[in-house]
């Protein structure tokens, strides 16, 4: 698992998507874009599991490398040796746009339940990280497929009107949230 970035939204890992649709959406960016299909053995793993919350979006943060001076609060070093006491994760996807979300709460501009809010808003289902070699020998590759020209270009206009309705309702969120929860300073005191 040392192959892999470290600033990964929970560090180095093997991440996988769990829907066609969402791994296209992903990857269709890309010319020679390419899916594998693979089917996972959970017996005898360890699993974390995470919800859009502030101990996700803390976690996140870290593994990103923007939490600066509170990386080494008590409440963040419990997040990250919690998130290493698995096999593997399975939590919401914080691409980038839910990244500067989340960076938005770090920075102190918006609350954990705005920024909660204006996350869930922008679901985009969950993705599997393996971060042990022991859960990596438990997948099985199924097949790879190659993604045609007119595909690739069908789900980029639909991840772009995803993204705008995202953008829409992550407005709406902060709006709605707005003096609810609490800011970072307040949380890592």
């Amino acid at each position: 698992m040392t192959r892999s970035r470290t600033n990964n939204d929970f560090g180095q890992g093997f991440y996988t998507g769990e829907s066609y649709d969402q791994a296209i959406s992903f990857v269709s960016g890309f010319e020679r874009s390419s899916l594998y299909f693979i089917d996972f053995d959970p017996s005898r793993l360890t699993c974390k599991e995470y919800k859009v919350d502030q101990d996700w979006m803390l976690t996140i943060a870290y593994y990103r490398g923007t939490l600066g001076a509170y990386s080494e609060h008590p409440l963040i070093r419990k997040l990250i040796s919690q998130s290493r006491a698995c096999d593997y994760i399975v939590a919401p996807i914080a691409d980038n746009r839910m990244f500067r979300i989340i960076d938005s709460f770090i920075s102190g501009e918006i609350t954990d339940e705005q920024c909660k809010h204006c996350l869930a808003a922008t679901n985009l289902g969950s993705q599997y990280i393996f971060i042990r070699e022991k859960a990596v020998r438990n997948l099985t590759l199924l097949e790879k497929t190659y993604i045609s020209a007119s595909e690739r270009n069908h789900y980029l206009h639909l991840r772009a009107d995803d993204a705008r309705l995202g953008d829409d309702k992550v407005k709406l969120a902060k709006i709605q949230y707005r003096g609810k929860g609490h800011y970072i300073d307040e949380i890592l005191k």
